[in-house]
């Protein structure tokens, strides 16, 4: 359901009966162990799917590498539960409640629904996750009487052990424990005092911690085939959001990401996004992305859509001053870049590179675009001044009473900057350079031949 919402209730069945099913399905009746034929009986219009233990685990493995960003210590409880050891990450987020804040808009983001608890022990903290308790306690005082309410359903001992307790009156984790611990355990076995001792902090319960991956990928099999490429943005928005906490958790960014669309009957096409610089930001990603899918036309519907991100490179946090900036973050040429970029295409936008030549007209060419903007001192040629922009071909002045003049006399400011080059090649130069002064107080770059005529040409204007 991750990829678009339905109008119809929807269940996943296994063995021909419901496994789990959402509120539309629940409000219809509709309940987990019904068989499939009295399910649709309740709501004719039901959509059914068959349950995929390996797209769970997978699904699984991306909640918890999205949940490291919160904490070093994540552990996945399989087939449906996942642990973070947050006592030392209450500080860094605020407090308990902001944490929990954070963790439930996320999850939400990413399409997810989710219960959460907390107690003092992973086992305890998870019981009352899967028992529908979203309580936190804090002490380990207060274990025994709120593990003691929970169904001996949470155990996860069989359903031959569970029909056994259930004949004996046994319903909750406080009528196991009121049991003599003798007869439990020649009867049921050593280890179900021992889950209930691990619960109660009473055993270790050491877990091994998840390790994030290298690489990102995540996938999302669409509901229903999609037809326009713009839709697709509501499903790869719960792909960014995943890959943003991925990024987090890594303490890296990425500079480019790709869209993987899958079709039917054709071979999958791939949306590549670049950035100017590495990043994590969800809200860029996903602005890039809408400015491509906007331009995309799709020869099939998409059935699947697959995130994917290779090269994860270091990013530490930006400093930040005492003092408030004034004016725009440093980074929003960046955006910009990338949005022509999104929207014209890569080829389309470029940079300018210096070449080791002294004739202006080939001391510069086009270049991919540096990770920081050119500073205002020009491109960095060791040359004197020049202005960025000059003309395809140096316009002749007219001179009067020697002084060339341009909508008016100009005035030489600076120079000459003598420059003779390219003898070797047929195509060589010798010119004086100055910077002129219009009668508008513009500034123009002009030069006058050493041979010939020795005209004046107008070529370069400065910003």
């Amino acid at each position: 359901m991750r990829g678009s919402s339905t109008p119809e209730p929807f269940a996943v069945e296994e063995q021909h009966r419901v496994f789990a099913c959402d509120r539309k399905a629940f409000a219809r009746g509709i309940r987990a162990g019904m068989t499939v034929s009295a399910a649709l009986a309740l709501a004719p219009r039901l959509r059914v799917a068959p349950r995929d233990p390996a797209a769970e685990t997978e699904a699984l493995l991306g909640v918890a590498g999205w949940a490291a960003q919160f904490s070093p210590g994540v552990a996945i409880e399989f087939p449906d539960g996942v642990l973070l050891e947050v006592s030392g990450s209450l500080k860094l987020f605020g407090g308990l409640e902001s944490l929990l804040e954070r963790l439930r808009r996320g999850l939400a983001e990413m399409g997810w629904s989710a219960t959460l608890a907390g107690a003092p022990t992973p086992r305890a903290a998870f019981w009352l996750a899967l028992a529908g308790k979203q309580e936190f306690i804090d002490s380990i005082a207060g274990l025994e009487a709120a593990l003691a309410a929970l169904p001996v359903g949470v155990l996860h001992c069989g359903d031959g052990t569970l029909e056994a307790l259930e004949a004996i009156g046994v319903r909750t984790l406080g009528e196991l424990r009121a049991l003599p611990r003798e007869g439990v355990a020649r009867r049921f076995g050593q280890g179900l005092l021992d889950e209930l001792d691990r619960a109660l902090g009473l055993l270790p319960d050491p877990r091994n911690f998840f390790i994030p991956p290298a690489r990102f990928r995540a996938a999302i099999e669409l509901s229903a085939e999609v037809t326009q490429a713009e839709a697709l943005l509501f499903a790869a928005r719960r792909l960014i959001v995943q890959l943003a906490g991925f990024l987090a958790a890594r303490s890296g960014g990425v500079q480019r990401f790709v869209l993987r669309l899958k079709h039917r009957d054709r071979a999958a096409i791939e949306v590549a996004i670049g950035l100017v610089a590495p990043s994590r930001d969800a809200e860029r990603f996903t602005l890039l992305l809408r400015e491509r899918l906007s331009s995309l036309a799709l020869a099939e519907p998409v059935r699947e859509i697959t995130l994917q991100a290779d090269d994860v490179v270091p990013l530490p946090g930006r400093n930040l001053g005492l003092l408030l900036e004034q004016g725009k973050p440093p980074s929003q040429w960046e955006h910009l870049v990338e949005r022509l970029r999104a929207r014209l295409g890569t080829e389309a936008v470029c940079g300018i590179a210096g070449r080791a030549e002294h004739r202006p007209e080939r001391a510069s060419a086009l270049a991919p675009l540096v990770p920081l903007p050119l500073s205002g001192g020009g491109l960095g040629w060791g040359f004197g001044e020049r202005p960025l922009w000059l003309l395809d071909r140096p316009k002749p002045l007219e001179e009067i009473s020697a002084v060339p003049h341009h909508e008016g006399p100009l005035e030489l400011l600076a120079g000459p900057e003598r420059i003779e080059s390219g003898w070797w090649d047929g195509d060589g130069v010798a010119r004086d350079y100055f910077i002129a002064r219009m009668q508008s107080e513009a500034l123009v770059w002009i030069y006058r031949e050493r041979s010939g005529e020795g005209g004046w040409y107008l070529h370069g204007l400065f910003a």
